[in-house]
C-alpha cells in the first residue's frame, strides 16, 4: 500500500475518511484551489471533478482567476469557473453547493477573492493538501507534507475511497500533470518510491507522459523564450559568498516580449543549476503587492524564511511570501538578510 497519515496540529480536522458518509449519495460539490494556480492546483482540482462526477455528483471546480497559457490544454479546463470573471456565478455556485473541497491550499487567503466567501461559508469544508502548517478552518481533511504533491493525494483519496478502477486517462492526466511540475520533473526530493508507483500505474491505465511534457515544457511562445534570456542577462544577481542569487523584475520587465499569465513560472529555479547556489529567489512587482518566490537545494529551509521574513511559508525546498513595501525597497531589505546569513554553509538536508 501507501504511507497515509493525517496531520492533527493545534486544532480539530477531523480524518478525510470521516468525510466519507458525506459522500454516499449524490451531493453539489464546489471545488477550488489557490489564486494564480499552478500544474499541481489545476491538476489536483480536475482530476478531482472528473473523479466526484464518476461517483454521481454534481461538481463546480473554481478557479480564482485565469489560468496561465500553458496549462489552458488540460482535461476539464473547459469546465472551470472563473471566480474573478464571473464573481456572481462564483458565489451561487458556493452558496448552492453541499460540500466544499479545496485543494493545494491551507489559508483560505491563498484564494485571494473567494476568501471572504469560504470564510462565510457553513457548509463542511475538506481539504486536500501537502503545505505545512494549515489554518484551523477546515472540518475533515488531509494534510501531509511530505507528499510530493496535492496530486498525489488526489491519488491516495481515490484509493482510499477503494476507487481505483475508476482513474481513466483524463484523471491521470490531470494527475500526472501535478506530479510532474511540483516535483520538477522528478528531481526534487520529494520524489518518493510512491510517486514513482503512482506514475507506473497510471501508465499501465494509457496515460501518455510524452504528451503532457510537450504540452508543459516544449510549448513557449518566442516571447516567452525571448523574455527568459533578458532574465537570465539583465536581471539576475548572483551573491557567490552567500551562495545566493536573485531575480527581482518590475512590472514593466514582465510587460516586455508580449509576456503572458504564466511566463514567470519556473524562472526561481534557474539559478540553482549554477554550482555553489543554494537559495534562488524571484521578486515581482504585482499591481497591488510585491511577491516573491524561494527556492534552495540541501538544507536551507526557505519555508523558514519565508515565515520570519515575509508573511509567507510553504515547504522546506520551496515557499513563497509577500511584501507591502516598494519592489526598490523590498530587494534593499533582501539583500539586507542576505548579507547576514550563510545559506551555502548549510549542509546537506536529506529528510524532504
Amino acid at each position: 500500500m501507501f504511507l497515509l497519515f493525517t496531520f492533527y496540529f493545534y486544532f480539530l480536522m477531523r480524518s478525510i475518511q470521516d468525510a466519507f458518509p458525506l459522500l454516499q449519495s449524490p451531493k453539489k460539490i464546489f471545488i477550488t484551489t489557490h489564486h494564480k494556480p499552478d500544474g499541481d492546483a489545476i491538476g489536483s482540482m480536475l482530476g478531482l471533478y472528473y473523479y466526484l462526477v464518476k461517483k454521481g455528483h454534481a461538481v463546480t471546480p473554481v478557479s480564482p482567476c485565469e489560468l496561465p497559457e500553458f496549462l489552458m490544454w488540460i482535461p476539464g479546463v473547459d469546465q472551470l469557473l472563473n471566480w474573478e470573471a464571473q464573481p456572481k456565478r462564483g458565489q451561487q455556485a458556493l452558496a448552492e453547493a453541499d460540500l466544499i473541497f479545496c485543494v493545494d491550499f491551507n489559508d483560505f487567503n491563498r484564494t485571494k477573492f473567494i476568501e471572504g466567501a469560504l470564510n462565510a461559508a457553513t457548509q463542511p469544508k475538506i481539504m486536500i493538501d501537502h503545505h505545512l502548517m494549515p489554518k484551523p478552518v477546515w472540518d475533515y481533511g488531509m494534510s501531509i507534507p511530505e507528499k510530493s504533491s496535492t496530486c498525489e493525494m488526489v491519488y491516495d483519496f481515490i484509493n482510499l475511497c477503494n476507487d481505483n478502477a475508476l482513474i481513466d486517462t483524463q484523471i491521470a492526466e490531470c494527475l500526472y500533470t501535478g506530479v510532474l511540475t511540483d516535483t520538477g520533473s522528478f528531481r526534487f526530493p520529494v520524489t518518493s518510491a510512491s510517486v514513482h508507483a503512482m506514475v507506473a500505474d497510471l501508465k499501465h491505465k494509457g496515460l501518455e507522459h510524452a504528451a503532457i511534457h510537450e504540452h508543459i515544457y516544449d510549448s513557449w511562445s518566442e516571447g516567452r523564450m525571448r523574455f527568459l534570456g533578458y532574465v537570465l542577462t539583465e536581471k539576475m544577481e548572483v551573491f557567490h559568498d552567500q551562495g545566493a542569487a536573485l531575480i527581482a523584475l518590475s512590472r514593466k520587465d514582465m510587460g516586455m516580449y508580449d509576456t503572458q499569465s504564466g511566463d514567470t513560472e519556473g524562472l526561481v529555479n534557474y539559478p540553482l543549476s549554477i554550482a555553489g547556489i543554494k537559495f534562488a529567489t524571484l521578486i515581482t512587482e504585482r499591481n497591488d503587492e510585491v511577491k516573491l518566490s524561494f527556492r534552495s537545494k540541501g538544507s536551507f529551509d526557505v519555508s523558514a524564511f519565508a515565515r520570519q521574513y515575509f508573511e509567507g511559508g510553504g515547504h522546506f525546498n520551496a515557499s513563497g511570501g509577500r511584501s507591502k513595501a516598494s519592489l526598490r525597497e523590498t530587494i534593499t531589505y533582501f539583500k539586507k538578510i542576505l548579507s547576514e546569513i550563510r545559506p551555502a554553509n548549510e549542509e546537506d538536508h536529506t529528510n524532504n
